[in-house]
């Protein structure tokens, strides 16, 4: 029996969206179809509105530079996977210590930034090779994640060195009609996820504090 695209896209887009109510379940379908057609979503996650791209489409992620109307080569865009498995995937090597802290944080504001496999595009990719990803605990950033079946940009909804977007109404001043799609989330938390690299041998660095706490360095080896 060979299998049928559309109805596994339709099945993972119902299971994506089972938790939310109608009119959230409809926005991401919209927006699921905005991203699959290469445009640019902006969506809410924990900590600011974010504007989302297809990690598959080369023309959306260069659109999100754009938009953002520049960004530093050593600042690159952090993901958001819809599971652990998609997180993983996108690293080149997956150390224990990720496993732990992924384990324990996940969904959540805990950015992990792990050694990049290498056909990774290098709008994802900083200046050490690393690639950052979290899975969010914000129901529609997660329910978009899950829906379209692969990591998204998740980027701050903001002119590159301007304040992040707290609502949707701070982020249609800034893109009005530059973008299709806005997800509206209410007002956003504000505080920044936390950003810990992993390194290829398993050593923990923390780059940036932020909503989660470590209260101590996980172990690093076994």
């Amino acid at each position: 029996m060979t299998s049928d695209p559309g109805a596994e896209r339709a099945a993972r887009i119902d299971r994506a969206v089972a938790g939310l109510d109608p009119a959230g379940a409809d926005a991401i379908r919209r927006a699921v179809a905005a991203l699959e057609r290469g445009e640019v979503v902006c969506l809410p996650t924990e900590s600011s509105y974010g504007l989302a791209a297809d990690l598959r489409s080369a023309d959306a992620l260069a659109r999100v530079t754009w938009l953002k109307r520049g960004r530093p080569a050593d600042s690159p865009f952090p993901l958001i996977a819809g599971a652990i498995e998609d997180a993983r995937a996108l690293a080149r090597v997956w150390p224990d210590a990720a496993a732990r802290l992924a384990a324990r944080h996940w969904p959540g504001p805990l950015t992990l930034v792990v050694p990049a496999r290498p056909e990774l595009p290098p709008e994802v990719v900083g200046p050490g090779g690393g690639v950052g990803v979290r899975v969010s605990s914000h129901p529609l950033a997660l329910a978009l994640a899950r829906a379209l079946g692969g990591p998204i940009s998740a980027t701050s909804a903001n002119r590159a060195g301007a304040p992040p977007a707290a609502t949707v109404d701070d982020a249609r001043a800034v893109f009005g009609d530059e973008l299709d799609c806005y997800l509206d989330g209410g007002v956003c938390d504000g505080t920044p996820s936390t950003v810990v690299a992993v390194g290829e041998d398993g050593a923990v660095r923390v780059v940036r504090r932020g909503a989660i706490e470590l209260a101590e360095p996980p172990a690093t080896s076994e």
